[in-house]
């Protein structure tokens, strides 16, 4: 898929979003940024749209669309600001997506609705203070006593679990032992407000500001045995494929925070004027701005290649890999040269670059590190594991 080769809906999709974007976030939420808040009216607004039902079946509350439409939105909103983004795409493929894959019917009817319509936001409590990476050496525990799952141990990093409106998170949590040895590992719904649940302080982080990021930790928490999320023993399965999926809306945020630096770039190359001329005169400047172009047009490719894969029922793990490091990597580039571009007000707040540059590290950690994706691209070209 290219651009230019949308369906009539998703390019309406794309249209409605990018003016959502510019016309109600990119207005206020630099002030959201600088004073960590989060921002509920423009969530709120995100749902009236639908987003957060994107590719749910309507069934569901959903929009009947699918996950490229996800996708979509995510740049658009990107190209303004990642906070807003990453709260989609953690509320969908993160919060939503393990229930509508793997859930019971009981548990899509009690929880999708809210989810889907925005009304309430997931979270999935995956990363250990102790883990990173390597999610396989899981620590939390959960052992089965009168009925229910009695879960202890302590989650980092974990988007939109302690908003006002977060009404779950689901953990991935041992269950037992394998044959062979090794960790048996299941996901577990545990709702918010159940006693042992506690969500700890924000994160102060360099970037995301405007975004909910938590530690949550579990001391004694009892859920009923039916939250169990899927199959015993199948958490860590699970979660793959929802990762696999969720390199490519990582993809297209990471697509959208480079395209924003471009448009950032283009603007202030018009108005900046520097030896009696616009700065936009000069090749040294062309030059940067046509490299930044080119790292935008091969990730959006990219991440359009995987999720066409992904929705035509092809093996996509290769390709959504690949599609994350390269989009990474361009949001990364383009950061550091949109700043550059700006100079001295790059550095400033007040110029959406500087937070695009404090936006853009985290693309290459989260959803596994550019590390593990050309670990993930060299077992699938059949290199030993």
């Amino acid at each position: 898929m290219s651009r230019h080769e949308l369906s009539t809906e998703h390019a309406d999709l794309r249209a409605a979003v990018e003016e959502f974007a510019r016309t109600e976030v990119a207005p206020v939420i630099g002030d959201f940024y600088e004073r960590g808040a989060f921002p509920y009216e423009i969530v709120a607004k995100m749902g009236r749209m639908g987003l957060f039902g994107l590719p749910f079946p309507e069934e569901h509350g959903g929009m009947g669309g699918d996950y490229f439409a996800l996708c979509l939105a995510l740049e658009e909103l990107a190209r303004v600001d990642s906070s807003v983004a990453i709260t989609l795409e953690a509320g969908v493929s993160l919060g939503a997506m393990p229930i509508y894959r793997f859930g019971t019917d009981e548990q899509r009817k009690a929880h999708l609705p809210r989810l889907t319509s925005g009304e309430a936001l997931g979270a999935f409590g995956l990363t250990e203070p102790g883990g990173g990476s390597d999610a396989g050496a899981t620590r939390t525990t959960a052992r089965l006593e009168g009925g229910e799952w009695v879960i202890n141990g302590t989650k980092s990093f974990i988007t939109n679990s302690g908003t006002d409106i977060t009404s779950l998170v689901t953990v991935t949590a041992v269950t037992g032992r394998r044959e062979d040895g090794r960790p048996e590992i299941s996901s577990i719904l545990v709702p918010k407000g159940t006693p042992g649940f506690s969500v700890g302080q924000k994160y102060s982080k360099v970037g995301w500001n405007a975004s909910d990021t938590n530690e949550l930790v579990f001391e004694d928490c009892r859920v009923p045995e039916a939250n169990l999320v899927g199959e015993r023993g199948r958490g860590y399965a699970q979660f793959l494929r929802i990762l696999d999926e969720g390199r490519i809306a990582i993809a297209a945020l990471s697509v959208g925070l480079a395209q924003g630096c471009v448009d950032e770039s283009v603007r202030y190359a018009h108005e900046r004027h520097a030896f009696g001329h616009p700065i936009g005169h000069y090749q040294a400047i062309q030059f940067k701005i046509a490299e930044m172009e080119s790292r935008v047009h091969g990730a959006r490719l990219a991440y359009y290649d995987a999720a066409s894969r992904m929705l035509a029922g092809e093996p996509f793990k290769k390709e959504a890999a690949i599609a994350k490091l390269l989009a990474s990597n361009a949001a990364m580039d383009n950061a550091r040269d949109a700043t550059q571009v700006f100079g001295g007000y790059g550095f400033m707040n007040d110029y959406p670059v500087g937070r695009f540059y404090r936006d853009a590290k985290i693309l290459e950690v989260g959803e596994g590190t550019s590390e593990v994706q050309k670990m993930l691209i060299a077992r699938e070209l059949g290199l030993p594991a």
